[in-house]
């Protein structure tokens, strides 16, 4: 295919509310998969890791990710439940757009799973379904 033909594509609809806790999910995956980093980092380095200035600002800069990730989660939490759950948006092209397969699948909608207490499904870590995989690119 080149840059310049064009691909129609079925039209996806779905709830923006729906669509916004998706995405509030898979930034909590995000910042779990960041959080994971900092422990590993401390492992595989020397004791003295810690009393290196550019080390210590490189762990903070994993717990800002961390913190800014959720908080943003959080934002588009609170927006999504406020919103009227009639208002509807056609996800084709988005998903188009979305390179991992496993993240359209789940912005998509076929394989949502809750971070929210109050969400049927259980919740599963996204190292356990990141196990093994990766993708070419």
């Amino acid at each position: 295919m080149t840059p310049f033909q064009h691909v129609e594509m079925a039209a996806i609809e779905e709830t923006l509310p729906a669509i916004l806790l998706r995405i509030v999910s898979e930034l909590h995956d995000i910042a779990y998969l960041i959080e994971r980093v900092e422990p590993q980092l401390l492992d595989i380095s020397d004791a003295n890791i810690l009393a290196s200035p550019e080390a210590m600002k490189v762990v903070q800069g994993i717990d800002l990710a961390v913190q800014k990730t959720r908080g943003i989660a959080e934002f588009i939490d609170t927006i999504a439940g406020a919103m009227p759950e009639a208002w509807t948006v056609d996800l084709a092209t988005a998903l188009s757009l979305v390179k991992l397969t496993e993240m359209q699948r789940a912005l998509g909608g076929s394989s949502f799973h809750a971070h929210s207490p109050s969400m049927a499904q259980p919740l599963v870590q996204p190292m356990a379904k990141a196990a093994g995989d990766f993708d070419f690119f």
